[in-house]
């Protein structure tokens, strides 16, 4: 099996496809593509993880999409369907599935919107954004993941001083499994540059002053000059749903 890694020759295929994967397998593979280029990650866990592997993806852009569903034809690309998605990001999610070689899993909540109201009360997000969270993300993701040997997210290390020293490829103890960040290194006109290339579906709030999109009851415009993340969960003291959290 070829690594798709320029310089890496069989003597380092051991290393890159453990025979068995955990937090020290993990960290040595991650030690070894720290500085891989997203496109040689990319082939790298196709390669190893097959159909095994699944994309998660927000849709704020359909970088992943397009990134994995060139190397895996009907990759599956796993949406997290909350039920309080801004309009635009589900036309997104649409485009993407209509553009891309992709299989589109829309996960969802054991409660609908009205379920959740009529069991937490109205407005969850705004009285306890965290369980509302874990209600409609978190819950959600780790039952879909169930399965896969291995999962990819477009988490970046700019994105939030939680995520400065992400790694590539780490272990996931909280699912059990491979967690892959192609982006890790990007930075935003690294994502620009991208789209520019490959003339990807955008997702139109961005360009309206939306740098990170999330739930739309809790997701407002940002000021030039503010932190991308202040727009999320605004005012809560919270700056991560859970999901790339421990």
């Amino acid at each position: 099996m070829s690594t798709g890694l320029p310089g890496l020759g069989s003597a380092s295929l051991t290393l890159l496809n453990p025979t068995e994967w955990n937090a020290q397998t993990c960290a040595e593979v991650n030690a070894r593509l720290e500085t891989a280029s997203a496109a040689h990650i990319a082939d790298w866990a196709v390669a190893t993880f097959g159909a095994r592997l699944a994309v998660a993806s927000s849709m704020q852009d359909t970088i992943l999409p397009h990134l994995f569903g060139t190397r895996l034809p009907g990759v599956d690309v796993l949406f997290l369907e909350t039920g309080y998605h801004f309009p635009e990001t589900i036309v997104t999610r649409d485009e993407a599935a209509r553009a891309f070689d992709i299989t589109v899993v829309n996960v969802l909540p054991e409660q609908t919107v009205e379920e959740q109201d009529a069991t937490h009360g109205k407005d969850l997000f705004a009285r306890d954004p965290n369980l509302c969270c874990a209600l409609r993300k978190v819950e959600p993701l780790r039952r879909a993941l169930e399965g896969y040997a291995a999962w990819v997210t477009g988490a970046r290390r700019v994105d939030a001083i939680t995520r400065s020293e992400m790694p590539v490829v780490s272990w996931d103890a909280k699912h059990g499994l491979v967690k892959i960040n192609p982006l890790a290194l990007w930075d935003d006109a690294a994502v620009e540059a991208y789209q520019e290339a490959n003339d990807l579906p955008r997702h139109p709030l961005v360009a309206q002053g939306y740098p990170s999109i999330g739930c739309l009851p809790c997701t407002r415009k940002v000021a030039p000059g503010e932190d991308p993340r202040s727009g999320r969960w605004a005012g809560q003291g919270k700056t991560e749903c859970g999901i790339h959290t421990s």
